[in-house]
């Protein structure tokens, strides 16, 4: 069984400041070594579950966190900036589940901080007209490709949006927010142990697991200024419906989501001194 893993950062155990998730200081080295300790479990317990091959797609920052000898279970790595399926790059129809390991609530969610893909640019984003994070968004990659998305482990903001949106997926939660810039966390070996044991559950039960139900997809997105709007709204399958409002289409699921991940990345320009 072929297991796909989507690993953020934010969502980690004991990770409450952006100068754990970025750069190369100290207390970044801390924060990736416990990011890879929930990795690692995850991979322990989908292999415990059935899997025997795990793709494991580093999804945070520069996208390259993960020292690739360290990953357990012998689990490939995809790594680097400026993948065309961002997130979700690596995962087709030949996978028979998915994971998101160490993700975090939405941009304006009670959520250690919470984002959603570019903080600078999007206010809220709206999948079917319910709110959602990057965990439902990157969950429309799975549903074009008939995938289910299994489990995502975080904090609770998290595990609870995509819970929403996608009906039987098996959260781990490993801590509260007390603040953006505060949570309550799991010891980390507690947090481990958690998300191996659901790790393993939802990988054994990913043969009747069904798809996520983003058949015919529409995505909403508030953005912060004008100027991100009009940007935005140059990318095919973008139409402006308000000032700083803005909706994806397209006939596929798949479509929706490039054409998401096109207006992120063309407006990051835009956002930076808007």
């Amino acid at each position: 069984m072929k297991v796909f893993l989507s690993s953020d950062m934010e969502g980690t155990a004991g990770v409450v400041d952006w100068e754990q998730c970025v750069g190369q200081g100290p207390e970044a080295v801390a924060g990736r070594k416990l990011l890879l300790a929930e990795v690692n479990a995850a991979i322990k317990g989908a292999i415990a579950g059935g899997a025997d091959e795990i793709v494991v797609n580093d999804s945070h920052s520069t996208m390259r966190n993960l020292p690739p000898g360290e990953l357990a279970g012998g689990a490939s790595y995809i790594s680097g900036s400026h993948k065309p399926l961002y997130m979700m790059q690596g995962l087709d129809d030949s996978f028979a589940a998915v994971l998101f390991v160490s993700y975090h609530g939405s941009i304006g969610a009670p959520a250690g901080l919470s984002h959603t893909y570019n903080p600078r640019a999007v206010m809220e984003a709206r999948l079917d007209g319910v709110v959602t994070g990057e965990a439902g968004i990157n969950a429309l990659v799975a549903a074009h490709y008939g995938v289910p998305v299994v489990l995502v482990t975080g904090d609770t903001s998290a595990c609870e949006e995509t819970s929403a949106l996608i009906p039987g997926v098996h959260s781990a939660v490993v801590k509260e927010s007390v603040s953006r810039l505060a949570a309550h966390s799991l010891h980390p070996d507690k947090a481990c142990a958690l998300i191996a044991a659901k790790a393993e559950a939802a990988v054994a039960g990913a043969a009747a697991a069904a798809p996520p139900p983003f058949a015919a997809s529409v995505l909403e997105v508030s953005v912060r200024t004008t100027d991100i709007a009009e940007a935005a709204s140059w990318v095919r399958g973008v139409e402006r419906t308000g000032d700083r409002e803005l909706r994806f289409t397209g006939a596929t699921p798949l479509e929706v989501y490039r054409s998401f991940c096109a207006a992120i990345l063309l407006t990051r320009s835009v956002a930076e001194v808007a």
